[in-house]
């Protein structure tokens, strides 16, 4: 996999924003680093002892059914190819578990719901509806149809009783943190809480109506992302309606040719992640399910459940990170993390530990050349999470993570798993400069990206755009 790195170097930052020169990125050891995880989470997978775990955390969650279907979301990034054949039966039961918890409901049984909510007959709020679901949410269906205006609407409308059942799930998470924290080391207390906080506000339609309608008008005009706007007024604590937008499944965009797989990919890197540095908000729900194609190239992005905005100086220092984790600048990273309280005991972690910690999430998008990547990379990752003894760091295993910054780096892991699934192709990291270091797009999408910007109100301070515009921070690699 490994090749010679282009002639233009990685010029990799300092918190000065000096430029440091000389410094080249590990290309190669990170190329066999990433492909070398995968074959070490195919050896564990092997072992009988990392099954038995990972079955038991699929059983206990398959039992908390609201919980268990936002988990079949992530687990649906995996790479089955991973589990040897003779385990790969078992394990695929065992997931079947989650991907059959969704619950089985009438269409008069959801049409109960809408009428309920409003206190209306369906036929009074809809001209048409169709009666067969057109997808299936974590803890809902969506149906297709037609207001008495004419409009297209999606109405994504919430299982019964659901509600109930994620908060009783999310009660008796803390009963079965044990049983958790032996399939997933990294289930800490910060964890449970973020969980908590953000799946119980996806039962919330009325502010995701409202969130939704927002990013919608974030990306007014957008030459290359599309937000579906949501209808508030005709939204309730249980039902969604929001203008429907024809497209190509995800399924569909897999099968397309590779280059207009590698432009969808570096969409859903751009939106996913790039918002987060450009506007210091993101989606937290990064998902197959949650993307569509349309006709004229633009990619619509759905379901606005989980999603969080940053303060700046959050944003700020997941930037420096990033920065001093490119610089291999450990001892810079081990010390931001101890003023951030993420590392607590410090004689306990080791720069080296720290540094190969970090890089173990990030390291795909700090490689200054073409990444495929693909399912089994993602699945390493994946599969890194739920086995017990994934971290090889032994003092980065008690440290905790604050819920700001778990949100992100959660979007960053489901990110990366989309586009294993996409067997997206790019330079991501060249992409990445733009919000590391205030670069200029090197991509023609990342300028029509720019291009729009610029037509935008100023952002606000903090930002990775503000500072591109101040040119504080800004970065360029030497050609």
């Amino acid at each position: 996999m490994a090749k010679e790195l282009p002639t233009s170097r990685l010029a990799r930052g300092t918190k000065l924003g000096v430029a440091v020169a000389g410094n080249v990125l590990r290309a190669q050891k990170t190329r066999r680093s990433m492909r070398g995880r995968s074959e070490e989470v195919r050896a564990r997978m092997s072992e009988e002892s990392t099954i038995r775990a990972t079955e038991q955390m699929v059983m206990v969650l398959g039992t908390m059914k609201g919980v268990a279907m936002k988990l079949g979301q992530i687990l649906s990034v995996l790479d089955l190819d991973m589990v040897p054949p003779q385990h790969r039966e078992r394990f695929q039961h065992r997931l079947a578990i989650l991907r059959d918890s969704a619950p089985q409901v009438s269409f008069e049984a959801m049409c109960a719901v809408i009428e309920q909510d409003f206190g209306r007959a369906i036929g009074e709020l809809f001209a048409e509806f169709e009666p067969e679901p057109i997808a299936a949410a974590s803890i809902g269906q969506v149906y297709r149809a037609r207001l008495h205006d004419g409009r297209r609407v999606a109405v994504k409308v919430q299982y019964p009783g659901i509600d109930a059942a994620v908060r009783a799930d999310l009660k008796n998470l803390a009963m079965f943190r044990r049983i958790l924290a032996t399939a997933m080391p990294w289930v800490t207390p910060a964890v449970l809480d973020e969980l908590r906080l953000h799946l119980e506000s996806e039962l919330d339609y009325v502010t995701e109506a409202a969130t939704q309608r927002q990013i919608a008008e974030l990306y007014t005009d957008h030459p290359f992302i599309v937000v579906p706007t949501s209808m508030p007024e005709l939204s309730s604590t249980h039902v969604l309606v929001s203008e429907y937008f024809p497209g190509r499944s995800f399924t569909q965009v897999r099968e397309l040719p590779a280059a207009e797989r590698n432009r969808v990919g570096e969409i859903i890197y751009r939106f996913y992640v790039g918002s987060l540095y450009s506007f210091g908000e993101f989606c937290g729900d990064p998902h197959p399910g949650n993307i569509l194609l349309g006709e004229d190239g633009r990619v619509a992005f759905l379901d606005f459940g989980l999603y969080n905005r940053m303060q700046p100086d959050d944003v700020d220092f997941e930037l420096a990170c990033i920065r001093a984790a490119a610089d291999d600048r450990a001892e810079d990273l081990r010390q931001l993390m101890i003023e951030r309280g993420i590392i607590d005991s410090p004689e306990e972690v080791t720069p080296e530990e720290c540094l190969e910690y970090c890089l173990s999430a990030i390291e795909w998008a700090l490689l200054d050349e073409e990444l495929t990547i693909t399912p089994e990379l993602a699945s390493g990752a994946a599969v890194l999470a739920i086995d017990p003894r994934a971290s090889e760091y032994s003092g980065m295993k008690q440290q905790t993570l604050p819920p700001e910054h778990l949100f992100s780096r959660r979007a960053d892991f489901m990110t990366f798993g989309v586009l294993g699934q996409l067997e997206a192709t790019n330079n991501w990291h060249r992409i990445a400069r733009e919000w590391i270091y205030g670069d200029a797009p090197v991509t023609e999408l990342g300028k029509e990206h720019q291009a729009w910007l610029a037509q935008r109100p100023a952002p606000r301070s903090g930002t990775a755009a503000a500072r591109k515009k101040s040119g504080s921070g800004k970065r360029r690699s030497k050609a």
